[in-house]
């Protein structure tokens, strides 16, 4: 028995809309609709609308969209954006900061900066939020989410509000292996005492790195695969350069000839499009060197 969508309208009308299009939450640009798309502004009203919807539907979190690629399809579900109070960020104590799981990983790296904090720098070239950092153990120059955490608070199914300390997440490499039935709320995390300047200059230093590296200011999810640490002592965008042929592309989804573990849309690609690209590149590297390839972007289907 699903939900009786009348019922939630009338209950959340301002912050809750039905067959909403998700084609510009995501940096891809691309996906269709979602049965259901509310906005949660606090934690009051989030754990209202779940018990509502008593686990009758599938729940998709959807923060920054920066590593999401979203099927065309309509999406049989509830989409849940986190905004307004899981946006605040303070200080906790002098080293201490906690951030709302939706805000931005610019902004937290930026906080700790203007709070002379050093051990956020990196946070300034991941373009996601919190909440998915967290989830995924996201990270970039040798320094990961894990490095920073103490503890997550997250709401389960149930509605019930749990605290999560660092030392009993089993975090791996883009993975906190956290159930993905929680909902995180917020989280603390550590930095040390550090000069305003020299964390400036390196945040500077990171930035100019990634431009180097990085495709830019165009539709793409960041990193397509992970690097297949367990496997090979290789990059992934090295067994892409050895196995593909880079101007390979499906539609106007294409392989950026600046990093070639970056696709871009070009223009008006379809899921599909994304999809095949995808599975070739994935296919094509395993033929080549028998090395399976894992995807870093999530896949709503």
């Amino acid at each position: 028995m699903k939900t009786d969508l009348k019922e939630l309208i009338k209950e959340f009308s301002d912050n809750l809309k039905l067959d909403y299009d998700l084609k510009k939450k995501n940096w891809f640009n691309i996906g269709g609709k979602t049965k259901v798309f509310y906005k949660a502004n606090n934690l009051k009203e989030l754990i209202k609308f779940l018990k509502k919807i008593q686990n009758k539907e599938k729940i998709f979190i959807l923060g920054a969209g920066s590593n999401t690629l979203i099927s065309d399809n309509k999406f049989d579900g509830v989409v849940i954006k986190l905004t307004q109070n899981f946006n605040n960020i303070s200080l906790h104590s002098e080293e201490i900061i906690v951030a709302g799981s939706a805000v931005s990983d610019k902004l937290l790296s930026e906080f700790a900066m203007e709070n002379s904090l050093g051990g956020f720098e990196f946070l300034s070239c991941i373009p996601g939020t919190v909440g998915g950092g967290i989830k995924m153990n996201a990270g970039c120059f040798q320094r990961e989410f894990k490095d920073i955490l103490i503890s997550v608070q997250a709401l389960n199914k149930l509605g019930q509000v749990i605290t999560i300390p660092a030392k009993d997440i089993n975090f791996k490499y883009r993975d906190s292996g956290l159930s993905e039935d929680l909902i995180f709320l917020s989280a603390s995390f550590k930095g040390f005492k550090k000069n305003k300047n020299l964390i400036k200059k390196e945040i500077k230093l990171l930035k100019e790195k990634k431009e180097k590296a990085q495709p830019t200011k165009i539709r793409t999810s960041g990193s397509t695969f992970k690097n297949p640490i367990d496997q090979s002592d290789k990059k992934v965008w090295q067994l892409i350069k050895e196995s593909v042929a880079l101007e390979k592309s499906f539609g106007d989804a294409s392989i950026s000839q600046k990093h070639c573990n970056f696709f871009v849309n070009k223009g008006n690609a379809k899921f599909e499009d994304m999809k095949k690209l995808i599975n070739f590149v994935s296919e094509s590297v395993f033929k080549k060197t028998g090395i399976k390839l894992e995807t870093e972007i999530k896949i709503l289907e």
